[in-house]
C-alpha cells in the first residue's frame, strides 16, 4: 500500500464513535436543527392540526425510516466518506457520490450565516436587550441590512463550528453532543411547560393538537401529505451525505435498526415539543391569528420577540430559547461541516486540522455571499433570488431530492434492499422491518420524492 493510500485510510480510521449512544446524539444533533424550530410548529399550524402530526408520524416510521436507515447502512458497510461509499457501491453511480457531496458544501456556509443570526439574538437578550428586537421588524431587517454585525457573528458561529470538528469524532462531535443533546430536550421541555401555563394557552394548544377538518377535501389532505413529507425529508438530514459519514463511524456491534429508530424518536420529539412552545405562545400573542405563525425568519426574529416582549419574564425565556435554537443550530451545522472533512481527509488524503482549516476558509468565502447579498450587493440576485434564497432553493428543492430518488434506484433496483437487509443483520438477529424497507425503497420512497421535486413548480403555477 502505498504512504498517500495509507494516510487516506488512517485517517478514516481514526474516525470513530466510542459508543452507540455517542452515535445516536450525534445523528439526532444532526437531525434536529432549524427546521425542527421553526418550520415544523409552522406547518403543523397552517395544515390541520393534530392531521398533520399524525401524518408525520405515519411517515417518519416508514418513508423516513427506510431512507434514514438506508443512509446509514451505506456508509457503515463501506467505511467511506460519502463519495467513496456510493463508488464503492457501483461505480456507475460514482456520480452520485460527487452530487451528494456537494449539499453540504453549499448549504455549511449559509446555515452558518443563519447561526450568526441566532448568536446575534442571543446575545441581545443575554445583555437585557430583548424588547429591542420586538417591534415591526426593523430590528432584524437593519441587523442583516448591515455589513458588520453579521459578518462577527457568522464568524463566532462559523469557528465554534469548526474547532469542534477539529477535535475529532469522539473527543469533538460525540462529546460536545452527549452534553448539548440532553441540555437541549431539558431547555426543551422546560420551555415547553412554561408557556402551556400562560393564559389562553390551552387554546393555541387545541388548534395544534386537534385535527381541523373544517372545508376538508381530498386536495387539502394531499397538500398536507406533501407539506409533512417536505419537512420530515429535510428535518431527519437524509440526502446531504451527513448520515452516509456519520454511519461510516458507526460501530460494527451497534444495533443499526434500533439507533434509528431512536434518532427518529429525538428528532421527531424536539419538532413536537417546538410546537408546544411556539404555537401557544403566538396565539396567545396574536389573539388567536394563524397568519402569526410564519415560517422562516419571521416567526423567529420577528414574532417570537414581540411574544416575549408581552410575557411577564420574557427577557429571561427569550435568552433560554435563543440558547435552545444556538444549540439546534450548532448540532447541525457540526455534522454538515464534518461531511465536508471527511470528504477532504479520504480524497487528498491530509489530517483533519489542515482538512478543517481548508473547510473554514471555504465556508468563510461562500458565506460572505449571503452576508452581503441582504447588505452592500442586496441589488444583485440570480434568477430574483438573493444568495442565501438561491443556495438553500438549490440544495433543498432539487439537489436534495434527487441524491435521495437516485439512491432509492441504487438499493432499491439495482443491488436490492439485501445489500442494507445484510448490513442490519451484522449487528443483530433478526431485521425486523425487512418488509418495510424493501417497499419503501422500491415503490414508496421515488414516488415520494418526485412529489417533493415537482411541488414547489405545482404551488408557483
Amino acid at each position: 500500500m502505498s504512504s498517500q493510500n495509507q494516510a487516506k485510510t488512517d485517517n478514516r480510521e481514526n474516525g470513530k464513535f466510542g459508543s452507540k449512544i455517542g452515535f445516536i446524539l450525534a445523528a439526532a444533533g444532526s437531525a434536529v436543527g432549524l427546521g425542527n424550530i421553526w418550520r415544523f410548529p409552522y406547518l403543523a399550524a397552517k395544515y390541520g392540526g393534530g392531521l398533520f402530526l399524525l401524518i408525520y408520524i405515519i411517515l417518519a416510521v416508514t418513508f423516513g425510516f427506510a431512507l434514514l436507515l438506508t443512509e446509514i447502512a451505506i456508509g457503515r458497510r463501506t467505511g467511506k466518506s460519502v463519495i467513496g461509499a456510493y463508488s464503492t457501491i457501483n461505480k456507475k453511480f460514482s456520480f452520485l457520490g460527487w452530487l451528494a457531496a456537494l449539499v453540504p458544501v453549499i448549504i455549511t456556509p449559509y446555515y452558518c450565516v443563519i447561526g450568526g443570526w441566532v448568536l446575534k439574538y442571543l446575545f441581545t437578550f443575554m445583555t437585557g436587550n430583548g424588547n429591542d428586537a420586538a417591534g415591526d421588524g426593523s430590528f432584524f431587517s437593519e441587523f442583516i441590512g448591515s455589513s458588520a454585525q453579521p459578518t462577527v457573528f457568522f464568524i463566532i458561529f462559523l469557528v465554534v463550528t469548526a474547532v469542534v470538528v477539529m477535535l475529532g469524532v469522539e473527543k469533538g462531535i460525540e462529546r460536545i453532543s452527549k452534553f448539548m443533546m440532553p441540555v437541549l430536550v431539558l431547555i426543551t421541555i422546560g420551555i415547553a411547560i412554561y408557556t402551556l401555563t400562560l393564559d389562553g394557552a390551552g387554546e393555541g394548544l387545541k388548534y395544534y393538537l386537534l385535527p381541523n377538518f373544517e372545508d376538508f377535501s381530498f386536495g387539502k389532505l394531499m397538500k398536507t401529505v406533501a407539506a409533512a413529507m417536505g419537512q420530515l425529508f429535510y428535518s431527519m438530514s437524509i440526502a446531504m451525505g451527513i448520515m452516509v459519514t456519520y454511519g461510516s463511524y458507526m460501530r460494527k456491534q451497534d444495533n443499526l435498526e434500533q439507533c434509528v429508530r431512536q434518532i427518529e424518536v429525538f428528532d421527531t420529539g424536539i419538532a413536537v415539543l417546538a410546537g408546544l412552545i411556539i404555537v401557544p405562545a403566538v396565539f396567545v400573542f396574536s389573539g388567536g391569528n394563524a397568519e402569526a405563525l410564519n415560517k422562516g425568519p419571521g416567526l423567529m426574529f420577528i414574532t417570537l420577540p414581540n411574544v416575549f416582549k408581552s410575557m411577564a419574564g420574557g427577557q429571561i425565556l427569550g435568552t433560554v430559547f435563543f440558547i435552545l435554537v444556538a444549540l439546534a443550530a450548532l448540532t447541525s451545522s457540526i455534522s454538515l461541516m464534518e461531511t465536508v472533512v471527511s470528504i477532504i481527509m479520504e480524497k487528498f488524503g491530509i489530517r483533519r486540522i489542515k482538512a478543517s482549516l481548508i473547510t473554514l476558509a471555504a465556508c468563510f468565502l461562500l458565506g460572505m455571499l449571503s452576508v452581503l447579498g441582504y447588505s452592500a450587493w442586496e441589488a444583485v440576485t440570480i434568477v430574483g433570488m438573493q444568495f442565501l434564497d438561491l443556495f438553500d432553493f438549490m440544495s433543498n428543492n432539487i439537489m436534495m431530492p434527487v441524491v435521495a430518488l437516485l439512491t432509492c434506484t441504487l438499493i432499491g433496483w439495482v443491488t436490492k434492499p439485501t445489500y442494507v437487509e445484510e448490513e442490519v443483520l451484522v449487528s443483530a438477529g433478526k431485521f425486523r422491518s425487512r418488509t418495510l424497507l424493501s417497499v419503501m425503497l422500491r415503490y414508496v420512497c421515488p414516488v415520494c420524492m418526485i412529489i417533493i421535486l415537482l411541488t414547489p413548480f405545482i404551488t408557483d403555477i
